[in-house]
């Protein structure tokens, strides 16, 4: 009889040992781990993630894992929840984008609250990290179309993940781990409105709610709590209810020949994945020929079609939210126009009301391209046309961004991201100290680890 989805995928994860995960892996997830942590740091000021620490605070309870920066021990279901919307608060952290997009580093927490339980080691973590990317990516090509596509939150493929990612550390045997799946994808399906319109704080918010509850599956499963084997292929499960077109062997072929997380791509801008490749070709248009926003008469951005119906509906030429204009492209490009550079601080109450970008922001256009469709998700086409005041005419084109596995961030532009997130809480030597920490973190506990990042 053949095995189910959820046995496959459990027996490789039980499996998996640190002694078997290639050194340019381990580097890659270290590059992640750090990258991740500095989105952290940024996402401390903000308000959701002030508004749920405060819930929990008041809640109180057992001290069982340690809130990034903050160093506060809260429960560890709890915490998870937290620390993996701090690292996700200001969009700043990875992205995958296949048939699905997602962003693999909202399951980091899962790993280290865990650890801090049963006192794990930090190579431990590394292999649940591992984990976390080679699952929630290889989900993200699983259906086909994706889920995206069928008007659902990529939310709903994490809540596969996040037991998997948990229950590594835990040391669950396969048949807990199949529970714990099984636990967790029965009520997690997320619907896509966070994501679609006016946005608000749930859009960041919903990725790490399916990560928390996988750590509550796998210490439910832990203890003897039963879950749906069946969760993908059965009756009524993903595949049945989502409607056809799955590739399964994007799901469970050849694992272990090669890893998943070598493919994700880092964000060198705070906003949503698919503004990307047009905010690189924009400042290179506007900053290498001197352009200022008063000179400008209108701007066209040839894209994808989902590029359009995500980034360009009417919520989006007049954002009230910081999760609005993130997900916005005119107003993103509205104030790369105006500052010629994209930061934290393009999102900030006062940027908002710059009457520069609202003089400039009408005038960026969007256009569908069929061709540029049939290009995604391999390549992530952008043409940009400047048209100037005097008649002139500018342009660019470009198929992916910086954070690309095929153009990396480099270790330079790492620092200077986590620097630049991380400076109103550390000083220029914490800084140095954090990152040496991390690239050498395999010497560490878990705990060892999350205390080390208190500011």
């Amino acid at each position: 009889m053949e095995k189910s989805v959820s046995r496959q995928i459990a027996e490789f994860a039980v499996n998996l040992k640190y002694e078997d995960i290639p050194e340019n892996v381990v580097l890659e997830v270290k590059r992640y781990l750090y990258d991740s942590i500095g989105c952290a740091y940024g996402g401390y000021h903000t308000k959701d993630v002030n508004i749920l620490r405060d819930i929990y605070m008041e809640m109180g309870g057992t001290k069982q894992a340690t809130l990034f920066a903050f160093g506060d021990k809260i429960p560890a279901v709890n915490a998870t929840l937290v620390n993996s919307l701090m690292i996700r608060a200001l969009d700043f952290n990875d992205i995958y984008w296949k048939e699905d997009p997602s962003h693999p580093s909202d399951l980091i927490p899962a790993a280290l609250t865990v650890a801090e339980i049963v006192g794990a080691n930090m190579k431990t973590v590394i292999v649940a990290i591992v984990l976390a990317y080679e699952f929630e990516q290889r989900l993200c090509e699983f259906a086909v179309p994706g889920v995206r596509e069928r008007k659902w939150h990529h939310a709903t493929l994490t809540q596969f993940v996040s037991p998997i990612v948990a229950g590594k550390v835990l040391g669950l045997d396969v048949d807990q781990m199949v529970h714990a799946i099984g636990i967790s994808g029965s009520h997690n399906h997320t619907i896509g409105c966070p994501t679609a319109g006016k946005l608000t704080m749930m859009k960041n918010t919903v990725d790490p709610m399916a990560v928390q509850s996988g750590v509550l599956a796998a210490f439910m499963a832990q203890k003897g709590y039963s879950g749906t084997e069946a969760v993908f292929e059965g009756k009524e499960g993903l595949m049945d209810v989502f409607g056809p077109d799955w590739d399964m062997n994007k799901l469970t072929g050849e694992l272990g020949k090669k890893y998943k997380i070598l493919e994700c791509s880092m964000k060198a801008f705070p906003t949503e994945a698919l503004t990307h490749t047009h905010l690189s070709a924009t400042l290179k248009v506007v900053t290498e020929n001197n352009i200022s926003y008063d000179q400008i008469e209108e701007v066209t951005l040839t894209t994808i079609a989902r590029a359009c119906d995500i980034l360009f509906d009417p919520h989006k030429y007049r954002p009230e939210s910081r999760e609005t204009a993130d997900h916005s492209l005119p107003y993103c490009v509205a104030a790369c126009l105006v500052d010629h550079k994209i930061t934290t601080e393009s999102f900030s109450e006062e940027k908002m009301k710059d009457k520069r970008i609202w003089e400039v922001i009408d005038k960026i256009k969007g256009e569908a391209s069929e061709e540029f469709e049939q290009m995604f998700p391999a390549k992530q086409p952008s043409k940009v046309v400047v048209k100037t005041k005097d008649g002139k005419e500018f342009s660019e084109y470009l198929e992916f961004p910086k954070g690309d596995p095929r153009e990396p961030m480099t270790m330079e532009d790492l620092e200077n991201k986590f620097n630049s997130l991380s400076a109103a809480l550390l000083s220029s030597d914490r800084q140095t100290q954090i990152k040496d920490m991390v690239f050498a973190c395999e010497n560490l506990t878990a705990g060892e680890f999350m205390t080390e990042l208190k500011v």
